[in-house]
């Protein structure tokens, strides 16, 4: 069962729906329902929090489920809304920052085993820019003991172990698939952090943008306009604290909310939110609240805007996007 919480939202329009579903368990389980819903399983960044796991989004659309990135924890989550590690259809990566793709070999492996949290038993799909099959030949390398074992001790077999690796080089459409089409647009993460990605997700007449990391980036705008859902990285400090070669060295490579809110302000989602949260602080200069970091983003946006938390949903349909809290409570 899936439980429902409300989650406060900052300045929404009456457009969006905040009331959660009488049994959201039948969406999650009925193919047919047509769901195009986002949950966002890690928002953090890459210090290790147990209130922020790393970054991975879920995607489920119909009877697809896809994540973006695996970060520290994504296995965690997953089992949290009782989703089988064999049920994830592809796993995308925006880029090779080890906090996106820590994840990787849990899924893979874990996602492996007979027992109800794994299952998989078709080949582990990874689409990623260049890169993405050297990361999974050398995680096969470094795990090659384990898989001898359990080969030899369980009778494990390689089907769900094997791996096919897409990669691509360039903006385009890099998944389509029974009415879920994925379209890769190229980030500036860095002038030394390259391949960097973000992804637009389209279904049933609805998009969603996830920008992956980036600095202001004009192709996250051109992306993103007119989506149902932005979902933005974010790098939030205060103000004294960016007068620091260290934090302007950071904020470099990340979008501050004044420079996300311009963002939002072009594209004119329907919502945006913010997830991989990089909320430095000290202990004299504590990090950021959330009502801080939509103070700032208000410098330039007036539109509807969420703060991301983990396990925090987003389903949307004609009528708007519905916010809710998936998992424990």
């Amino acid at each position: 069962m899936i439980h429902v919480r409300r989650i406060a939202l900052y300045a929404v329009a009456a457009a969006f729906m905040l009331a959660g579903y009488p049994d959201l368990a039948v969406a999650e389980d009925a193919a047919s329902s047509g769901v195009f819903r986002v949950t966002l399983l890690g928002t953090g960044a890459p210090d290790p929090s147990a209130d922020r796991f790393g970054a991975s989004t879920l995607i489920e659309a119909g009877n697809q489920k896809i994540l973006i990135d695996a970060g520290r924890g994504a296995t965690i989550r997953l089992a949290q809304l009782h989703i089988p590690l064999g049920k994830i259809d592809v796993l995308f990566l925006t880029h090779y920052h080890s906090d996106h793709t820590v994840g990787v070999p849990d899924l893979w492996l874990t996602g492996w085993l007979p027992p109800p949290f794994g299952q998989r038993n078709t080949p582990f799909h990874v689409i990623g820019p260049s890169g993405a099959a050297d990361l999974m030949v050398n995680l096969e390398r470094a795990y090659a003991a384990d898989i001898r074992m359990r080969m030899a001790d369980q009778k494990l077999s390689r089907e769900g172990l094997d791996v096919k690796v897409e990669e691509f080089t360039r903006d385009g459409i890099v998944y389509e698939k029974n009415g879920l089409r994925v379209t890769a647009f190229e980030v500036n993460h860095g002038e030394a952090v390259r391949p960097a990605f973000g992804y637009r997700i389209d279904y049933a007449g609805h998009a969603v943008l996830i920008s992956g990391d980036t600095r202001l980036n004009e192709n996250v705008v051109k992306y993103g306009a007119g989506t149902d859902l932005l979902v933005h990285e974010v790098f939030a400090v205060k103000p004294d604290m960016m007068k620091s070669p260290a934090m302007q060295a950071i904020a470099a490579h990340h979008v501050t909310p004044q420079e996300a809110g311009r963002v939002f302000t072009r594209a004119r989602p329907r919502l945006a939110v913010y997830t991989h949260l990089s909320l430095i602080g000290t202990p004299t200069t504590p990090s950021l609240m959330p009502d801080e970091i939509v103070s700032q983003t208000r410098e330039s946006y007036n539109g509807p805007l969420a703060v991301g938390e983990d396990l925090m949903a987003f389903e949307i349909g004609a009528e708007g996007v519905a916010i809710y809290r998936r998992g424990p409570r």
